[in-house]
């Protein structure tokens, strides 16, 4: 058998259907210290894995199973290649961050709530200014998402290269521009200290009175406290929020109760999806370890994710 084909699947807790997109790959599911690579479960406990690390020098490739990487970054390192799963799930966050726009956009949450017939209100998402802060794969599949609402969309990313689908591109350092004019801001991009806290009360203030933002990347990146009072205060017309700070965001905190506010816990993607997502990316990159061939997903310590 040929080395690259001994995978091992940690922490010993690991799901079994983990094992068997191993398998599905080509691999062999093997002990730590067997193995060449290693595929790894849990999402937080970065200590648990680098202890085993630490302990298994021989396990050249790691695979993480989030597409956030904020816990594990500090163990990235030249001496292995990693992985994570950024991009397996960007089509049905994209799907949940277009849900909220259109309820956003059509009043949904105030009329389900109202508690009686009220007035007509809402606007149309066809031909609104879009702007999308992050050019990953969920930039991407929200751009095609939203290709039949003829929407005006800006992008936000690294580079000011032209994006597909975009009528603007640009570079992180302009972000704020994007704002202004807006009718709906998305977030969809990964934590890193140049996006920790990168809207706050200034950059609410920029938003028009009706723009909705929606975050479907990492609660850091919202000042929470600001964005509480730019909704109660209708600077900006409302939230939609998957990811938020704290979290999981406790009973009782105001975010629960702000009538121009929906908050989703985590759901980008669920559990049911997370199983054929991740298992599918899995199964890829370990076919793509046994043959040589580039992985999907590469970590970068510099950039951050």
């Amino acid at each position: 058998m040929s080395a690259r084909r001994r995978v091992a699947v940690g922490p010993a807790d690991a799901p079994s259907w983990l094992r068997d997109a191993v398998v599905r790959g080509g691999g062999e599911t093997v002990a730590y210290g067997d193995a060449t690579a290693l595929v790894w479960w849990d999402a937080w406990d970065a200590g648990a894995l680098d202890a085993v690390l630490r302990e298994h020098p021989n396990l050249a490739w790691v695979q993480l199973p989030n597409a956030g990487v904020e816990p594990f970054i500090h163990l990235v390192d030249d001496a292995r290649v990693w992985t994570s799963a950024k991009g397996a799930y960007a089509d049905e966050v994209a799907e949940l961050a277009l849900a909220m726009l259109l309820a956003g956009a059509r009043h949904v949450l105030a009329s389900a709530r109202g508690g009686a017939w009220g007035p007509t209100a809402g606007r149309s998402l066809i031909g609104a200014r879009v702007s999308i802060l992050g050019g990953g794969g969920i930039a991407r599949s929200l751009v095609r998402l939203l290709a039949p609402w003829r929407c005006e969309v800006t992008v936000v990313r690294r580079s000011d290269a032209p994006f597909d689908g975009a009528v603007r591109t640009l570079p992180a350092s302009r972000y704020r521009e994007a704002l202004a004019g807006a009718d709906a801001v998305v977030l969809a991009l990964p934590l890193t200290p140049e996006t920790d806290g990168m809207i706050g009360r200034r950059e609410l203030a920029m938003m028009q009175p009706h723009a909705w933002l929606i975050n479907v990347g990492r609660g850091r990146q919202v000042v929470t406290d600001d964005l509480v009072a730019a909704l109660r205060d209708g600077v900006i017309g409302g939230a939609g929020l998957d990811v938020t700070e704290p979290e999981p965001l406790p009973t009782g905190h105001p975010l629960w109760s702000v009538p121009n506010c929906v908050v989703t816990p985590h759901t980008g993607t669920s559990d049911e999806m997370t199983v054929r997502l991740l298992a599918a990316r899995v199964a890829d990159n370990v076919a793509r370890w046994i043959r040589g061939e580039p992985l999907v997903g590469p970590v970068s310590r510099a950039a951050g994710y």
